[in-house]
């Protein structure tokens, strides 16, 4: 495996300035060396002519050399194929001409993953896609260790998402079971953590990722969505059922103790009926007056 590299800040000493004014030294001595015969009576002096050819070559590499370091943004270094060093002051510099410069943008991201189809833990297939908000941290590792890191962030946070996805249920039917739906914050930092392992190779730092979009796929959405109102309806039901036990069962007491009524187990049984076919019914009750007696 090829050694990781690692990024090296350097601050140039010279400043643009500096190259722009030798630029417009070079070119006005090699103009004034090559009209020196009009002031020497027509003699050419074979010296100032090359002085002057030399002068005038070597003025564009004064131009070559400016360097433009924007806020938030850095220039990579490279000399004939050797890293030398990441520019992250914003600036105007003069560099060695021969310094090939990469600039690189140190501003945070967002990637919209697009909605992935996989299976989940139990094998139902579903919709996933996340958001995943980075920026550079490492240039030298972002440029010189990946081919893209664009597209290495691309092709890992979609990997990520997918094995993500085949480690847990969409929903759970135990409350302590992770699961993508019902486990939103623990899902989430379990994509980060992910991602930031994978991506620490190019030097790229995670700052946020979380789930953009969860949904069955539409071939079996239908079915899991009876499957869920089901739950809900049994769940409600139970809810309903144990507090219409607990009233009856308060109705009870109170009567027995504040002595309004004097009941018998025949007579608890028809209340205890008559109370939860009130409280656990879906209609609205129907009185009834009963002018007869329990006992004829």
């Amino acid at each position: 495996m090829s050694q990781r590299s690692q990024e090296k800040v350097v601050s140039p000493r010279v400043h643009g300035l500096v190259g722009v004014l030798g630029f417009l030294v070079l070119i006005g001595l090699g103009t004034v060396f090559l009209i020196q015969p009009a002031f020497n009576g027509g003699r050419v002096d074979p010296l100032m002519v090359v002085l002057g050819l030399v002068c005038l070559l070597l003025a564009p590499f004064g131009l070559i050399g400016l360097t433009l370091v924007n806020p938030n943004q850095a220039k990579v270094l490279i000399l004939f194929g050797a890293y030398k060093g990441s520019i992250r002051r914003p600036g105007f510099y003069w560099v060695n001409p021969f310094l090939v410069r990469r600039g690189v943008s140190l501003r945070a991201r967002n990637f919209d993953s697009n909605k992935l189809k996989v299976n989940d833990e139990l094998g139902n297939p579903i919709e996933i896609g996340a958001i995943v908000v980075w920026r550079v941290q490492d240039t030298a590792q972002a440029l010189l260790d990946v081919e893209d890191f664009e597209d290495y962030v691309n092709v890992q946070s979609e990997s990520a998402l997918r094995q993500l996805a085949t480690g847990h249920p969409y929903d759970s039917k135990e409350g302590g079971e992770t699961s993508l739906r019902g486990s939103t914050d623990i899902v989430n930092k379990q994509l980060q953590e992910e991602l930031r392992e994978r991506l620490h190779l190019a030097g790229i730092e995670v700052l946020e990722a979380r789930l953009s979009h969860l949904a069955y796929a539409p071939e079996i959405a239908g079915a899991m969505l009876r499957r869920q109102q089901a739950e809900a309806i049994i769940t409600a039901r139970k809810r309903i059922v144990e507090g219409a036990v607990s009233m009856v069962h308060l109705a009870l007491e109170e009567l027995e103790e504040g002595q309004v009524v004097k009941l018998d187990e025949e007579r608890k049984a028809q209340m205890v009926s008559n109370l939860l076919v009130v409280l656990c019914s879906d209609h609205d009750p129907q009185p009834i007056v009963n002018t007869g007696t329990l006992y004829s």
